[in-house]
């Protein structure tokens, strides 16, 4: 019986190590579980966590103890909708301001659109609530909300909103929300040097066009360089650096095709657009995304990692010379990989859907 039993112990440990490890040596601990989509997250200066659930609720967990935060915005979770990203103020540990992410109506009319919010906490409450950005019109479409955001040294705030399904209105046009990546000063106000600021009926927030769905972002402080990438739909998920006024050429430049088979360009190219710097075929559909900077992970280390929705891993890109050079694939088969955070020491942790937000151990 002994003897069989140390069979059994020795079967569990192997199919254990194999399920926590990839080819690389890298290993992972789940830190927090029982997470249905935990669209984003970020580390408080103490290290306890702040996690949205696109379901519309904001957790605090921190020794182990998860509390919802009250009193939010009236959010709708629809579809791709709902509590999308979370952000600090660069200055937190003085201001203590918070950047959410989601999708609302926030007026009479009917359907939807993102909205972009900036609060404190006090006793486990939302207070002091501001609207920084509120994207029109609503639609009824729940589909393509981009969301992400990000600050810049200078403390600009950086955010996307998609398409919202209707790439032939807005992506192109510069006087509708949608399909942009967009900069503000923290507190809403436009930057007088925004690249449409002069233009009559413009959006004044927007700092580029001509976006898909873009929902991985991440600033490069040393090259004080956006990049994003974005789904494309069968095919032509891109990662872009993006530039001031830059026309990204959706849908009139793309390496995809529409879900049916057909297509509905032949350019994946045009002059005066700027091309990705890297593009999927067939779609990986990416979701979140960080630039490891952490000697701590070997393998890692000065790559992309963004997370792969639709094959349910986690990818990583190696860059040389500002191009990307190789590309592995991490955890085959860990589940929908949505969101990859940091937490105060570097430290990589990744939100995995209906699992919850694991640690990356080197």
């Amino acid at each position: 019986m002994k003897k069989y039993t140390n069979k059994l112990i020795i079967l569990f440990v192997i199919l254990f190590y194999s399920a926590h490890t990839t080819s690389q040596d890298l290993k992972y601990k789940i830190i927090i579980d029982n997470l249905d989509v935990p669209w984003s997250f970020v580390f408080l200066p103490d290290n306890s966590i702040l996690i949205n659930e696109r379901k519309g609720e904001l957790i605090h967990f921190k020794n182990g103890r998860k509390t919802k935060i009250k009193n939010l915005p009236n959010i709708i979770s629809k579809n791709q909708g709902g509590l999308l990203d979370i952000e600090l103020h660069p200055n937190f540990k003085e201001n203590k301001w918070i950047y959410i992410s989601y999708t609302s109506s926030n007026d009479e009319s009917q359907g939807m659109n993102t909205t972009i919010l900036r609060f404190k906490i006090q006793n486990y409450t939302a207070i002091n609530q501001e609207i920084i950005y509120k994207a029109t019109p609503n639609s009824k479409r729940s589909i393509h909300f981009g969301s992400r955001m990000v600050f810049d040294k200078e403390n600009y705030l950086f955010f996307s909103i998609g398409d919202r399904g209707n790439r032939d209105l807005n992506p192109q046009n510069i006087n509708r929300d949608g399909g942009k990546i967009y900069r503000l000063h923290d507190d809403g106000r436009i930057p007088i040097d925004n690249p449409f600021v002069d233009e009559k009926n413009s959006k004044k927030a927007i700092f580029s066009y001509g976006h898909r769905n873009p929902q991985g972002m991440i600033y490069d402080e040393e090259k004080d360089e956006i990049w994003i990438h974005e789904h494309g739909p069968r095919g032509g998920d891109e990662i872009n650096i993006i530039k001031s006024g830059g026309n990204y050429g959706w849908p009139l430049a793309s390496y995809g095709i529409n879900y049916i088979g057909t297509k509905f360009t032949n350019e994946t190219s045009i002059l005066g657009m700027i091309d990705p710097i890297h593009y999927w075929i067939p779609s990986i559909a990416p979701s979140g995304m960080v630039i490891v900077k952490n000697s701590n992970y070997q393998s890692l280390n000065g790559s992309i990692l963004i997370g792969s929705l639709k094959f349910q891993y986690l990818h990583q890109c190696v860059i040389k010379n500002g191009k990307i050079i190789k590309e592995n694939k991490l955890f085959k088969e860990i589940g929908r990989v949505r969101s990859i955070e940091f937490d105060n020491d570097k430290n990589i942790y990744i939100g995995v859907e209906n699992l919850g937000i694991i640690k990356l151990i080197e």
